[in-house]
Formats: C-alpha cells, sequence, structure tokens
C-alpha cells in the first residue's frame, strides 16, 4: 500500500485522529479501547483507518525508541516537552523511522501543521527542525545514540522496559535470540482461526476463503488452525462465521486444549473461561458428549461465553460464576481442569501495544500470588488420578517455571508428565516436561503450559 500521492500525505486528519487516541492513552486509556473509540467517531477511508490503526500502535509499542531521539535531537527530554508536542514528535519519528510509504517530506508538513493546529505557537518550528535534523542524519547511517550497557541498548534500540529485556537475557542462551524475540513482538499481530471440527473441517473452510479470494495458509503444530496471510477486514463478514465454522484463537492457545486431552464422557473444568476460545474448544475435542464447566468471576465475562457457544452450536458447556480461588462446590468432581491464569501477558506483546508499558515488576509479583492462589485451590477440584493443566500467555519465570516448581514442592504427592507422544504439542515440549512456546522459534504467541497429574 502506498500513501505517496494520496491527499492525506499532506494534511492532518488521520493524524490528528491518531494524536487524539496517544493523548488518551498517556492519560492511562487502554490502546485498543480508545483506537475503536476514535475510529468509530471519524469519517474516514478504509485507507485512513489502517493508517491511523497503525500509527497509533507503532508509535505506542516505539515509544521509549522515540523518546530516545527525542532526548537526542531536541533541547529538552521527551518528559520536559508540553504534552501535545511529545506526541507530535514521536508520531513524527515513528513515521521517519519506520514507515517507508511516507515520503519524508509529507511528514514533516503533517506534523508542522499538527502543531499548529494544537496551537504550539513557535513550537511547531521546533518539530520542523527535530525531524529535518534526523531526515539529515540518517542520510549516513542509523542517527540512535544507543547506551553502552547491553540490556539498555536493546531496550533502547526495540523499545522496552529494562526489566523486560533482562527476563528474556535470564532464559534466552544468547543476545542474538534475545534480539530476535524483541523484534519479532514489534510486528504486526497475525490472525489465526480455529476451525470447529463439529461443523466443518479445515479443508472445507480453506476452499470457502480460497473461492472468496483470501489467502490463508496452516500451521504446523496447531492441526485445527488457520493462518490470514494478509489483512482481511470485518471478521464477521467471512465465510462460516454465521454457521460457527471457526473462532478467531491464536495456534499457540489453540495447543493449550490438547495438551488437556479431554475425552468424550468427562467432566472438565475451565477455572478461568472467560471470553470461552478455550472452553468452546475442549467441547470440540470432546465431541461435544461431557460436561464442560466455563468459571469467571462476573456475568458480564460469562456471557461472553454463552455468545461464542451460542454461535458454535455446542451443548455441552454450562457457565458458573464464582472465584476460582475460594469454591468449594467442586471438589474432587472434574476429570480434568484448566487453569488458564491472569497473567502479565509478555507472550503477546505484539497483540496488546501498551502492555509492556503498563505491565512492571510490581504487577508481575501481585499476579504471582494470584496464580499461586487459583493453583492451591483448583488442585482441589481434580479427582484422584485426574488432571490439571496450568497455562499462561507469558514468558516471565515466575509466572511459569517458577509457579510450577513452588506448587509441585508444596503438593509432593503430584506429578509433572509430559504430553503423550501423540500429541500436537510434543514437539514443543521442553526436558522438565512442561510446554513452552517462543514467538521467534515458533511464529506463535509466547505460551507456558504443564500438565500435573493428581495423586
Amino acid at each position: 500500500m502506498s500513501h505517496s500521492t494520496r491527499p492525506s500525505d499532506i494534511n492532518t486528519t488521520a493524524r490528528q485522529v491518531a494524536l487524539t487516541v496517544l493523548r488518551s492513552i498517556e492519560r492511562g486509556a487502554f490502546a485498543d479501547v480508545e483506537l475503536d473509540r476514535q475510529l468509530n467517531r471519524a469519517t474516514l477511508s478504509s485507507v485512513d483507518r489502517r493508517l491511523v490503526t497503525g500509527l497509533v500502535y507503532g508509535t505506542v509499542r516505539r515509544q521509549r525508541t522515540l523518546d530516545a531521539l527525542i532526548d537526542q535531537f531536541g533541547k529538552k527530554t521527551a518528559q520536559q516537552q508540553p504534552a501535545d508536542l511529545r506526541q507530535i514528535l514521536r508520531l513524527g519519528f515513528y513515521q521517519l523511522r519506520y514507515l517507508d510509504q511516507i515520503p519524508n517530506h509529507a511528514v514533516v508538513d503533517t506534523s508542522v501543521q499538527l502543531a499548529k493546529v494544537h496551537r504550539l505557537g513557535k513550537l511547531s518550528g521546533v518539530v520542523n527542525g527535530m525531524l529535518r535534523a534526523y531526515i539529515r542524519s540518517a542520510e549516513s547511517g542509523d542517527p540512535l545514540k544507543l547506551p553502552v550497557n547491553k540490556t539498555t541498548a536493546l531496550g533502547v534500540l526495540h523499545s522496552y522496559p529494562d526489566w523486560i529485556v533482562q527476563a528474556w537475557q535470564m532464559l534466552l542462551p544468547s543476545q542474538d535470540e534475545v534480539d530476535a524475540l524483541c523484534q519479532w513482538f514489534n510486528q504486526s499481530p497475525h490472525i489465526d482461526l480455529r476451525i470447529n471440527r463439529l461443523q466443518t473441517s479445515v479443508d472445507q473452510v480453506e476452499a470457502a476463503f480460497n473461492t472468496a479470494g483470501i489467502q490463508t495458509e496452516r500451521l504446523p503444530h496447531s492441526p485445527d488452525a488457520l493462518r490470514f496471510k494478509a489483512h482481511i477486514g470485518n471478521i464477521r463478514a467471512l465465510p462460516g462465521y454465521g454457521q460457527g465454522w471457526w473462532v478467531v484463537q491464536d495456534s499457540s492457545a489453540q495447543l493449550v486444549d490438547y495438551l488437556v486431552d479431554p475425552q468424550p464422557g468427562e467432566t472438565i473444568i475451565d477455572a478461568c473461561a472467560a471470553p470461552g476460545g478455550k472452553t468452546t474448544h475442549l467441547a470440540e475435542l470432546m465431541g461435544d458428549e461431557g460436561s464442560v464447566i466455563g468459571c469467571d468471576r462476573t456475568s458480564s465475562r460469562t456471557r461472553k461465553i454463552q455468545q461464542n457457544l451460542k454461535r458454535l452450536q455446542l451443548n455441552s458447556i454450562a457457565t458458573v460464576i464464582c472465584d476460582s480461588r475460594n469454591n468449594p462446590d467442586f471438589a474432587e468432581t472434574a476429570d480434568r481442569v484448566l487453569l488458564d491464569v491472569p497473567c502479565s501477558g509478555l507472550g503477546t506483546l505484539h497483540r496488546h501495544a501498551d502492555a509492556r508499558w503498563r505491565q512492571n515488576p510490581g504487577s508481575v509479583k501481585n499476579l504471582v500470588q494470584l496464580q499461586k492462589e487459583l493453583l492451591a485451590h483448583t488442585a482441589t477440584w481434580v479427582k484422584p488420578g485426574g488432571v490439571l493443566v496450568y497455562s499462561t500467555c507469558t514468558l516471565h519465570p515466575d509466572e511459569n517455571e517458577s509457579q510450577i516448581q513452588h506448587f509441585l514442592d508444596s503438593h509432593p504427592d503430584w506429578k509433572i508428565v509430559p504430553p503423550d507422544p501423540n500429541s500436537p504439542v510434543v514437539a514443543l515440549a521442553e526436558p522438565e516436561g512442561w510446554v513452552k512456546v517462543w514467538p521467534h522459534r515458533h511464529n506463535m504467541d509466547g505460551f507456558f503450559m504443564a500438565k500435573l497429574i493428581a495423586p
């Protein structure tokens, strides 16, 4: 897609919407919620809507790098700049550094116009000067100056807080792998589907999309998955949506239920179930025969599960409103329990542009305590000899490996078991028995899962 001759390259409409969203995010709004709200209010072409989306998510993801450039090319640091000026400069530097389809002169012109629209007076000249200085410096190589410290240098280059980079440095064997993981999370996210095997087949859905001119690809570890190769527009307008042929779910999230391995006729409890992606997959894998109980804390969350099961035409699922840390009603009633816990989401940073700035070591510590309580209590729901699968969409060791080790230390009769040799998950198992999905290795969201057997 080229923007080089389009009118919005020389006006500020799309950038103004992006700026409005960025200002709200800085005041605490969630990026996806605020972007959706502003796009619904704006009158923009589909091309400009995609431009705004790319500008917002890209600028938020790359915020630390952009602030380093503001510090480098300005007389005041990014945090000393007036809020509107700071966001205009971030937008400008983002376009110059990361978008090659927008001419440099258009970036400078629209950025200066934004400054004037927001009555920044002479500061519009500051915008002009800083962006032009960057353009001149970039002619002889990358102008970004990096710190000497390797952790901080990676954090500035790829735009992460140091503590996240440090967590990955602890887990990965080389600096090159840490660098590759940082780069992977700065991509735009792909969209995967899980095919409802009770209504159709992967072959049938693939053929329907091909007929509609929509390109998909199969994924090596997820037998019920298809991935879109390009932007596809309104999901609900695609073939098979109304018939319940498929649901949007990342391929790594699909792997969790293969590890649970539910069997027809069993009682399965999904302890933190909303919005129901894994709950409905469990029912599909069981042939919709047996009982799947989807638990969550509020009626608004359990309603999301009900909406999904209705569209997918599943009958074996019941929803229960409860706090899975202290519900005694399920004691020793489940053949299998899935505990997909609330987590820091460090395996899905590409999907949630602001998550890297919202989480911190303190919030991870609080989540670890919550996970510990959930794991200890839901273990009481499992029948003797039954299965509990613990999973997260994070890569942080305190929420994953250390959490499982703590549980096993405090529950010595429980055992961790590796995936079944015929499971789609087996290729991703680590020597300790748990499964770890690394995005830069497997091209899926980051995930951790462990299968535990009750005494």
